[in-house]
């Protein structure tokens, strides 16, 4: 069973979302947890968006990738 962090969860309802006391206490955990944004799902991963991604952050650098540091790629390190 895990510890619930209620000092952590009364700043979050209390002042990060402004609720009353009152009815902090009447929230089932599913309810608050929804209110939180703690269920919220990011969008799915598109063809489009991982193009752009893969454009922004290649697997190669482009210094690597045009050949101007062959002399220490395929060397093991060695020059």
């Amino acid at each position: 069973m895990s510890a619930i962090d209620w000092p952590g969860l009364l700043r979050a309802g209390l002042h990060g979302l402004g609720l009353e006391p009152k009815v902090f206490w009447q929230l089932t955990p599913i309810e608050l947890k929804i209110m939180l944004g703690v269920d919220a799902k990011a969008a799915p991963l598109t063809r489009a968006r991982l193009s752009e991604l893969s454009a922004a952050f290649p697997d190669i650098p482009k210094d690597i990738e045009n050949g101007a540091d062959r002399g220490l790629a395929g060397s093991g390190g060695r020059t």
